[in-house]
């Protein structure tokens, strides 16, 4: 189970708003995260990661607690070992395919697996530059499902895919993630990147 109450002042067009959650979701589940474009999504998302700090606000994944910031505790995001893709990929430029996988996990089995779900068993030894968007996005996929999450946060993970690609790729991550019991949250504007992959939802939006 993750426990979230958080509050996070945001500027905005507008000025200042707050981004205020409080939420209970249940372990091994996938819940779709959504609401108004600059409504605080990916802010969200960050905060679980340990990337953005709150102002205010406690977040504790099963029996730990990431963040309480009364007892001025906050994880850094190596220690949360949370799986995070983001929008921009982030992959390393100078690693290849192969280099970024063992980068987050030295599970060959796992490795051979992955490359195989991601249909990227042919571009090992490429580097993200030589790799078209789709394949930058199922890398940075595979690279953050490689290290096995507790947590896994994906931030439009697959806005950059093909229709038939999409549907097989979910099917495998259904699988996937129920085999390693991870909480899953992502942030989409398509409901057809979670239609039968989510099992709930969260509407995030500003006060």
């Amino acid at each position: 189970m993750i426990s979230i109450k958080i509050d996070k002042q945001i500027k905005t067009y507008n000025g200042k708003s707050n981004l205020v959650v409080q939420t209970l979701i249940e372990k091994g589940s996938v819940t779709k995260i959504y609401g108004p474009s600059g409504s605080g999504k990916t802010t969200f998302l960050k905060i679980i990661a340990g990337l953005i700090s709150p102002e205010q606000g406690i977040i504790k994944v099963d029996d730990v607690i990431w963040l309480d910031t009364a007892a001025k505790l906050n994880l850094k995001p190596q220690q949360r070992k949370v799986g995070f893709v983001f929008q921009d990929y982030a992959l390393f430029p100078n690693m290849t395919v192969m280099e970024h996988l063992l980068y987050a996990t030295s599970d060959t089995l796992l490795i051979e697996r992955l490359l195989k779900i991601g249909k990227m068993e042919t571009f090992v030894q490429h580097r993200p530059k030589h790799l078209s968007g789709g394949q930058q996005q199922r890398l940075a996929i595979l690279r953050a499902l490689a290290m096995r999450p507790s947590v896994l946060l994906m931030d439009e993970a697959f806005s950059a895919l093909d229709d038939e690609l999409r549907v097989s790729l979910i099917m495998e991550l259904k699988l996937l993630l129920k085999e390693f019991n991870t909480t899953t949250l992502i942030v989409s504007h398509h409901a057809q990147d979670t239609s039968g992959f989510a099992d709930g939802s969260l509407k995030i939006d500003l006060d």
